[in-house]
């Protein structure tokens, strides 16, 4: 991560969210378990047709993380594409997603409605990519697959979905094996620890053991740290796991002192249990984006083209709905950068 992205610079408890926090990421590691079921796409052509497509992305090779949201294609609302066909023919778009990110990809338990469906800010951006993609009834048009975090990418590239909306950071690496989409929110790596921690943010982790996710760019920063020596050492960043709410229930048994993960992800894990709390500043600048196959360029810039629409309308609404109770009612900072398309 190159050193630019460089930041240095009361939240209220969910009622039996920890319980079900610890239900969910035991269910969850190994699993992929879809809202509706979704016909497993064999093959890495699945949603492409036949042979490779041309793509005109500038080389991953030569990305920098600082311009990597940089790295996405100019929208279209042309439907004419093979991968979009595709789709339409099947009559649905498949989406990797969360179920256990409070306010992003989750089930309330406390849900009115008796399938207890997905809803949460990733959910409302899949929906609206699937409204104008494929048309017709809401309820068909859509199927979730909810997808671990250190099998975002191998879901894509083995056509088991379209697409993964997960709070997925846009980075130089994962340019290589998928597509991205322009962003459609700005986050950044923070320390999330116990109130009663000494911990009060990245530089004080020195002697502690860290929980990260398998996959994430929050362990590929302390990897890159440690080898850089920004951070000590004597930091423990072995405890890796599949789901990043695992790293929450690693906390609540006690077997780490801290987790690293995205600011906004974070924010959501406090608001589930209100002993632990954010600790000092995010410290890199990050977005998310939507990831596809590489090849599939004409879903990109559809996708892109949705996107447009969506920052416009929708996009404040979904944050309202539901980060404001955690991110706060100001919405500036986590609003995406004008998109710079390649």
């Amino acid at each position: 991560m190159s050193a630019a992205r460089r930041l240095r610079a009361g939240l209220k408890g969910w009622g039996g969210v920890g319980a079900m926090g610890v239900a969910c990421a035991l269910t969850a590691v190994f699993t992929l378990l879809p809202l509706r079921e979704a016909p497993l796409v064999q093959g890495s052509a699945a949603t492409g047709g036949q042979g490779p497509t041309r793509v005109t992305y500038a080389n991953a090779d030569d990305c920098e993380d600082a311009d990597a949201w940089k790295q996405s294609l100019k929208p279209s609302s042309d439907e004419s594409g093979r991968t979009i066909a595709a789709i339409k023919e099947k009559g649905y778009l498949t989406v990797g997603v969360d179920q256990n990110s409070y306010r992003w990809g989750y089930r309330d338990p406390n849900s009115e409605s008796d399938s207890a469906d997905l809803e949460g800010f990733d959910i409302d951006l899949a929906h609206r990519i699937a409204d104008e993609i494929v048309g017709g009834d809401v309820k068909d048009n859509i199927r979730f697959k909810a997808v671990p975090t250190n099998q975002r990418i191998p879901a894509i590239q083995s056509g088991q979905v379209d697409m993964v909306v997960r709070t997925m950071t846009i980075s130089c690496t994962r340019l290589k094996d998928v597509a991205f989409s322009a962003p459609y929110f700005t986050t950044g790596q923070q320390v999330l620890a116990p109130r009663s921690s000494p911990i009060d943010g990245y530089d004080s982790l020195a002697r502690n053991k860290i929980c990260t996710a398998t996959g994430s760019t929050a362990l590929e920063t302390l990897r890159e740290d440690q080898e850089k020596g920004d951070l000590p050492a004597s930091a423990d960043i072995s405890t890796t796991v599949p789901n990043q709410l695992d790293c929450l229930v690693r906390l609540q048994l006690g077997e780490v002192t801290a987790v690293v993960t995205d600011g906004a992800l974070a924010a959501s894990q406090a608001a589930q249990d209100p002993t632990v709390e954010l600790k000092g500043s995010p410290f890199t600048t990050e977005y998310y984006g939507v990831a596809m196959r590489k090849d599939a360029e004409d879903l990109v810039r559809r996708v892109n083209q949705v996107l447009e629409d969506y920052r416009d309308s929708g996009w404040q609404q979904s944050y309202d709905k539901w980060l404001a109770p955690t991110l706060g009612d100001d919405a500036a900072k986590s609003r995406p950068p004008t998109p710079d398309y390649r």
